[in-house]
């Protein structure tokens, strides 16, 4: 145990060293306050849920898992929604308080080639028979982001048990990508079969064209090291793949940070570039949910992720999408967690600002 607390100690300071120097919050004040829309100007909008995690997991000497308390630990696995128009002052919509009452984590929401917005998330799959299909992901969809429908819970990994037969153990942060190249959505997101969803965990996917025949689950990318929170981006001919390596311990030493790897086909193979940070890494730990954007002020692209035992956002900037920094003077609303960004026109930015500002009497 003496071991154990020695590496929760080194991680504090390494995450103390990691902080930017300055944190701008205002997250009381509402989406009216802090944005603006103007006409034919585009919106950013950053979808999370909600927590502050009761428990920091580490291993001691032995292997053992060693649980730390966490002060005052929240969780609202709801859809929460908040405005950006520079990619780093975020205004949450309804005083930071759900959109959607659908319990879900990771909500990755974007919208389709025919117009349609479609969520993916962890859970929302508790009709589905565990024993016999595995876990299942949530499947929703909206015209307009405000009105949402539950189309079905996507038991994605249940054609892929491993060498013994069993099923896989967990279906997390699940994402989607549009080909257009063969018409075709390819679904992808991190399983494990071991006993807890960060060991041994790989990223898989299947493709379908209309969201009812779906492939059986391959694995996508299969690293030296246990990967979870994966998200694609493609640029010119590239298609980069952002993601969480999960590995923590005596061994390995903190290593819960994101990396990224590059492929020139979106089914891989995937070839992981050495970031600078931790040796391989390209922000700082602990870190994970990462979601890509444009930068609105300057050529150049944004990283956003949650440091997410020290319940804060981030943002690194990169102009070549694999040299970042950290961005300094950020404000995000309070406890989010995994975001995922998307592109709004200022008509549909002043709907949503609309629909959930608080009444006046």
């Amino acid at each position: 145990m003496k071991l154990a607390l020695f590496i929760v100690l080194i991680i504090a300071c390494l995450e103390a060293l990691a902080q930017p120097k300055k944190e701008v919050v205002r997250h009381n004040l509402g989406a009216k306050q802090l944005l603006k829309t103007e006409k034919d100007k585009n919106v950013w909008m950053l979808t999370y849920f909600r927590q502050r995690y009761p428990t920091r997991i580490e291993m001691d000497a032995k292997g053992n898992t060693v649980e730390v308390p966490l002060p005052n630990p929240m969780q609202v696995e709801k859809m929460h929604i908040a405005l950006s128009t520079d990619g780093r002052n975020w205004s949450p919509l309804n005083d930071n308080k759900p959109v959607w009452e659908q319990q879900m984590r990771d909500p990755y929401v974007r919208r389709g080639p025919d117009g349609l917005w479609r969520i993916l998330a962890t859970g929302g799959g508790r009709s589905v028979d565990r024993a016999k299909v595995g876990p299942a992901c949530l499947y929703a969809t909206s015209k307009d982001l405000i009105h949402w429908q539950v189309e079905a819970p996507l038991p994605l990994m249940k054609d892929a048990p491993n060498d013994t037969g069993a099923l896989a153990r967990n279906i997390w942060a699940p994402e989607w990508f549009y080909n257009d190249k063969a018409g075709e959505y390819i679904l992808f997101w991190s399983s494990s079969f071991k006993d807890a969803g960060w060991k041994e965990s790989r990223l898989w996917y299947c493709k379908t064209r209309d969201w009812k025949i779906f492939t059986p689950a391959k694995v996508l990318f299969n690293p030296p090291y246990s990967v979870i929170d994966g998200t694609l981006l493609k640029q010119n001919d590239t298609y980069y793949l952002y993601h969480k390596e999960e590995e923590f311990g005596v061994k390995t030493g903190e290593r819960r940070a994101i990396r990224v790897a590059t492929s020139k086909s979106v089914e891989g193979p995937y070839s992981i570039i050495e970031g600078p940070l931790n040796k391989g890494q390209i922000v700082p730990i602990i870190t994970e949910g990462p979601t890509v954007m444009k930068d609105p002020l300057k050529p150049g692209w944004l990283l956003l992720y949650d440091y997410c035992m020290t319940n804060r956002f981030g943002a690194s900037y990169s102009p070549d999408l694999i040299r970042w920094t950290v961005e300094e003077n950020v404000s995000f609303p309070s406890e989010a967690r995994h975001g995922t960004v998307s592109l709004l026109t200022a008509k549909e930015a002043k709907n949503l600002i609309k629909t959930y500002s608080p009444k006046e009497n």
